[in-house]
């Protein structure tokens, strides 16, 4: 059985509580049957430090984006996402997309600029886009439509059923993270139920959003378990089929 962990931090994961080292880290994710990782870029000033993680290792891939609530950092053009994205240790444009929890609406155009740059990379590039989505649905969806978005992922997915289905009708893929555990999202495992299989992926966001069990405690990559484990549950599957079908999903989308 093998588990993707399709969206982690693995450069800001707490490696102490791990064992000390990405080697140890990934070990622990093996024994989940986690065992291949996207991990991905939040920032240009930090690509390189996220690039050379998934050059190291065979079972590591990065991203090249700037998040959409990085203020403090270079704001990236379109020939410098396709330059990054040239290497074939990259397989994503993102994390990119819209935060309006952070950043009022009407003071968030810078926002939705940068946005439309990665969708442009995105589509120039033929590699797909990683889209963070916070209090902003309407517009991401919008935007995601108006600049013909070829293909994605809804990451870290928390929203209602008809955006799930907007975003899969524009073709994209919806990742859940561990979110899915918590007490407090049942409408959101009654969306995760009605999810085309075909269309899903999992992730933990490490080192943010332990699920539970871990709730509280240093999230890694090997919680990724959790999060197929609750799937699995919620759509009365075994988890290696889970597993199988997400994994499947994964390669589809990145590598086909």
């Amino acid at each position: 059985m093998q588990i993707v962990d399709s969206h982690c931090h693995i450069d800001r994961v707490d490696l102490d509580a791990f064992g000390g080292s990405i080697e140890s880290m990934l070990k622990h994710a093996a024994e989940f049957s986690v065992t291949k990782f996207l991990c991905i870029c939040i920032d240009l000033e930090h690509f390189d430090q996220v690039h050379d993680l998934s050059k190291s290792y065979p079972n590591i891939y990065s991203s090249v984006g700037v998040h959409p609530t990085e203020v403090n950092c270079k704001d990236p053009s379109i020939e410098e996402l396709l330059e990054y994205a040239k290497s074939d240790r990259v397989i994503a444009i993102g994390e990119t997309g819209l935060d309006y929890f952070h950043v009022r609406k009407d003071q968030a155009d810078w926002q939705r600029d940068r946005f439309k740059r990665h969708i442009a990379a995105s589509n120039d590039s033929g590699k797909p886009m990683i889209i963070h989505m916070r209090d902003s649905k309407d517009d991401t969806i919008e935007i995601l439509s108006k600049e013909k978005a070829k293909k994605g992922v809804m990451h870290c997915f928390a929203e209602d059923l008809e955006t799930a289905q907007a975003a899969l009708d524009l073709g994209f893929y919806i990742s859940f993270s561990g979110i899915l555990t918590f007490k407090s999202a049942q409408n959101l495992r009654d969306v995760a139920q009605k999810i085309p299989a075909e269309r899903i992926l999992v992730e933990t966001d490490a080192p943010y959003l332990t699920p539970v069990p871990y709730r509280g405690k240093p999230n890694s990559p090997a919680y990724t378990y959790y999060v197929a484990e609750k799937l699995a549950e919620i759509r009365n599957a075994s988890i290696s089929e889970i597993a199988k079908t997400t994994t499947q999903n994964f390669n589809r989308l990145f590598f086909s």
